[in-house]
């Protein structure tokens, strides 16, 4: 029998086919949004605000490998020196970069989220913040944040799922305005000349002999060119006086 002399029967055997695919389709693309992210979001997301705590999320995309490290690059307007650590996974530490920071420290299990906050000192005047991001795993993995938003797009970035976190803020409050720059810790003064000992003070007949040498040489002859000026002229003195005594003896005979 020809399968198309028995309509009905071929209905029957497509739509358990078609209900099949249908299922797995809908549990792959439930899958795909649902894979790892790094997410931001703060209490007090306001251009210009001051000491916000942001609060990042990252979600594990590895089932055999702990997360290890967050490396954070902060966007234009945040300096490294802005950022102060607030709370993190157990034994992990804030390390200030030249372009954001790293927090890290032992391995979170297998599996597990990781979330840490950290304060700013203050926004900048600005829509939205993007935070490229790294994380890193135990086994050398390395997921890459990075993808920016498009200009004029819908906020989204670049349509491979690695999207940076993106924190949107809103306009600045009436009034508010810019702290500047980060201080930087004051140039130590150079430190003062300690005040002599009683030591020091009670001069040895050595320490006055080098302080005779300064003197002479700040008078423009030093201690070694007057003792040559002296014996010469105490040469000079003896052979006068010994010409005399000479003398005088030829002068008896």
């Amino acid at each position: 029998m020809l399968p198309f002399l028995f309509p009905e029967r071929l209905r029957a055997v497509r739509r358990p086919a078609l209900v099949t695919a249908a299922t797995a389709a809908a549990v792959l693309l439930a899958a795909g949004p649902a894979a790892a992210h790094v997410h931001v979001e703060s209490d007090n997301a306001q251009a210009l605000a001051q000491d916000v705590t942001l609060t990042f999320a990252a979600a594990s995309e590895s089932a055999d490998a702990g997360i290890t490290q967050l490396r954070v690059v902060l966007p234009e307007g945040i300096e490294p020196t802005d950022v102060t650590y607030g709370e993190g996974p157990k034994g992990w530490k804030l390390t200030v970069t030249d372009d954001g920071y790293t927090v890290k420290g032992p391995a979170v299990k297998a599996g597990e989220d990781v979330e840490h906050s950290v304060v700013v000192r203050q926004l900048p005047d600005a829509k939205e913040l993007a935070f490229k991001t790294l994380q890193s795993y135990s086994d050398g993995r390395i997921d890459r944040w990075i993808e920016l938003p498009e200009p004029g797009g819908d906020g989204h970035g670049h349509g491979h799922g690695n999207e940076a976190p993106v924190l949107e803020l809103e306009a600045a409050a009436p009034g508010a305005a810019s702290v500047g720059p980060s201080p930087t810790a004051p140039e130590s003064a150079p430190a003062p000349s300690p005040a002599p000992t009683a030591e020091e003070t009670t001069a040895t007949p050595s320490a006055r002999a080098a302080a005779a040498d300064s003197e002479a040489e700040d008078s423009g002859l030093s201690a070694a060119a007057w003792a040559g000026i002296v014996a010469v002229v105490l040469a000079a003195a003896a052979a006068v006086a010994f010409l005399v005594v000479r003398r005088r003896g030829a002068a008896r005979q």
